[in-house]
């Protein structure tokens, strides 16, 4: 396994290594480049997953409310 990081770039839609552009404007890091190309695509899925947790802790929370 390598010690390379990846990043996916915001601002220019690209994959890079370490030294790529600043940290705010990107997403990493990823073990490797193929992962970081993905980047967007797993952000959507961390996200919907996360939505999905709220509601339920949402909706746990208004049954304890109910009682």
């Amino acid at each position: 396994m390598s010690d390379e990081q990846w990043f996916y770039c915001l601002k220019h839609h690209t994959v890079e290594g370490a030294d790529g552009c600043r940290a705010a404007d990107r997403l990493g890091p990823y073990p490797d480049k193929e992962t970081a190309a993905r980047a967007l695509e797993i952000a959507r899925e961390r996200t919907e997953a996360a939505d999905r947790a709220d509601r339920e802790w949402a909706e746990r929370g208004a049954a304890d409310r109910d009682d």
